[in-house]
C-alpha cells in the first residue's frame, strides 16, 4: 500500500468514524425523505456529485489557461459522455464579519462561516455570481442540487466546526433553502429535487433535523457512498491528484462491479491547501470507469433506473415499492431500504400511507410538545401519521394508545385497505405481515 493510499484511508476513517457510530445507535424509520447513498442495480452505472460551486476561478495549479474550474469539470465529464450532479450554493458574500482560518485546516475558508470559492473571493462563486457557468451546466445536461444558499450550518457541530455560526431553527433553514430554490427556478426555470446539508450537519434547533426541512421542500437527501478525496490536503499536488484515482483503480481491479449504483463525492472548489486536484484527477477517474464499462449519470437518472438500496428495480418488491412511491406513499426507510422481510408494524403502516401528507402536522406536534397518544411522543417519527390514520378511520386506537410497534393483524389490514384504498383484500390468516407482502398487496389493489 502506497503512502498516498494509506493517508487517504486514515483521513476517511477519521472523517466518518463519529458519523458511523451515531448511525449504528440510531433506529431507522420509514420516512418521506430518504437518504440516497447508493442503489441496487445490476448495471455498471454510477453518479458523481460536485459540491460548493459553481467556481469562476481557474484550477490551482492552473493548467487550463484560465478556464473556470467548473467549466473544466463539465467539459471533462462531457468528453466521456458523462453527466454530473453539481451541488451548488447561492452566495456566501454575506457571511461576514469573519477571518480566514489556518491554511490547511478545516477553517481555511473562514473561522465563523464558509466562503466559496475562498475567503474574500465570494464574488467568484455561487450561482448568483456565476450565471454563465450555471447556464452552461444546464446546457450540458448536468443536474443542479441544493447545497443551500449561504452554506451556513443547519446546527451546532462541536467537532471540527465548534466555532462556526449556525442557523437558529427550522424557519431560517427552510428560508435559506427556499431562497436558493426560488432563485434557480426563477432564473433558469429549473426545479431542484435534492439537497445536501453543509458538512452533513443534520440537527436543527428545536428538535428538528434536515429531514424535516427537506420534507417541507419536497426534496430527497443526497448523500454519497464513495469519497473522491479531492478535499484532502497532502504533501504535494501530484499526491493529491493520485489520491483521487488510485483507490478507485485498486477497487476496480479487485471487483469490477464495485461502483455499481454508487454516488461519488467530489469538490467543485479548492481543498484545504487551496488546490484543486479534482481538475487533474477527474479525467483519470472517468477513464477507469469507462474502461470497466461504467456509465456516469446524474443522481436523478440513477434513481430513475433503480430507486432503492436493497431491492432490484425489476423484482416484484422493487416494482411494487416503486408504484407506491409514485403514488406519494413512504415505501422506504430513511436509509432508502425497503427491508421486504421486516414485519410490518402499525406505526409503519400509518407512515407509509400518510407520511407526506402529515409533514406540517409533525412540525406542529413537535412545537406543541403534546403527545397525540399515550404511547406516542410528539417527536416520534410516526406520531403525525398515526393521528391522520385514526382521523380517517383507516386505523383505530384503544384507551388512548396507538400501539405503533405492534404487528399489523389481518383484520387491521382489511380495515386499512378498505378505507384507504377503497378495496378489501382477500382475508388471510396472517399472524404478521411483512413489508414485501404488504407492498405486493397494496400494489395489486391499486391496479
Amino acid at each position: 500500500m502506497s503512502l498516498v493510499t494509506k493517508g487517504i484511508g486514515l483521513a476517511k476513517k477519521a472523517k466518518h468514524h463519529f458519523q458511523d457510530q451515531i448511525r449504528e445507535r440510531t433506529p431507522v424509520y420509514l420516512s418521506p425523505v430518504r437518504r440516497i447513498e447508493r442503489v441496487a442495480t445490476e448495471e455498471r452505472v454510477c453518479a458523481m456529485t460536485f459540491d460548493d460551486g459553481p467556481c469562476r476561478l481557474p484550477p490551482n495549479p492552473d493548467r487550463s489557461r484560465g478556464k473556470p474550474l467548473t467549466l473544466v469539470l463539465a467539459e471533462t465529464l462531457e468528453r466521456y459522455g458523462a453527466r454530473g450532479t453539481f451541488d451548488v450554493v447561492g452566495d456566501t458574500s454575506a457571511n461576514y464579519p469573519d477571518k480566514p482560518g489556518k491554511h490547511g485546516s478545516a477553517s481555511w475558508g473562514g473561522v465563523r462561516y464558509d466562503h466559496y470559492p475562498d475567503f474574500g473571493k465570494d464574488a467568484d462563486g455561487g450561482v448568483v455570481h456565476c450565471p454563465e457557468l450555471t447556464a452552461r451546466l444546464l446546457e450540458g445536461g448536468h443536474e443542479l442540487t441544493s447545497h443551500t444558499y449561504s452554506h451556513v450550518l443547519f446546527g451546532w457541530k462541536p467537532l471540527v466546526y465548534g466555532q462556526r455560526k449556525y442557523l437558529s431553527g427550522l424557519e431560517p433553514v427552510v428560508e435559506d433553502l427556499k431562497r436558493l430554490h426560488a432563485y434557480v427556478e426563477d432564473t433558469w426555470h429549473y426545479t431542484m429535487r435534492f439537497g445536501r446539508p453543509p458538512h452533513y450537519v443534520d440537527a436543527i434547533q428545536g428538535g428538528f433535523t434536515s429531514y424535516d426541512a427537506y420534507a417541507l421542500l419536497g426534496y430527497q437527501y443526497m448523500a454519497a457512498s464513495f469519497d473522491g478525496a479531492g478535499w484532502l490536503p497532502l504533501a504535494t499536488y501530484e499526491a493529491e491528484v493520485e489520491a483521487t484515482w488510485r483507490p478507485m483503480e485498486k477497487l476496480l481491479l479487485e471487483d469490477p462491479d464495485f461502483f455499481r449504483g454508487q454516488i461519488i463525492f467530489q469538490k467543485d472548489g479548492f481543498n484545504m491547501a487551496r488546490r484543486s486536484p479534482i481538475a487533474g484527477g477527474l479525467d483519470k477517474q472517468l477513464q477507469l470507469l469507462t474502461d470497466h464499462g461504467y456509465q456516469v449519470v446524474t443522481v436523478s437518472e440513477l434513481l430513475e433506473r433503480s430507486p432503492f438500496q436493497d431491492v432490484l428495480p425489476d423484482s416484484e418488491t422493487g416494482q411494487a415499492a416503486r408504484l407506491l412511491l409514485g403514488r406519494g406513499w413512504c415505501a422506504a426507510y430513511q436509509d432508502n431500504t425497503i427491508r421486504p422481510d421486516a414485519v410490518l408494524t402499525r406505526g409503519e403502516l400509518a407512515m407509509m400511507a400518510f407520511g407526506w401528507d402529515t409533514v406540517p402536522k409533525r412540525i406542529e406536534l413537535i412545537r406543541s410538545g403534546r403527545a397525540p397518544f399515550r404511547d406516542l411522543a410528539p417527536r416520534h417519527p410516526y406520531a403525525a401519521a398515526a393521528v391522520r390514520a385514526v382521523e380517517t378511520r383507516a386505523m383505530s386506537a384503544q384507551d388512548g394508545r396507538f400501539r405503533p410497534d405492534a404487528p399489523v393483524t389481518s383484520l387491521e389490514l382489511a380495515q386499512f385497505c378498505a378505507t384507504r384504498l377503497g378495496r378489501t383484500p382477500p382475508l388471510k390468516d396472517w399472524s404478521q405481515v411483512t413489508h414485501g407482502e404488504f407492498l405486493a398487496l397494496a400494489a395489486g389493489l391499486m391496479g
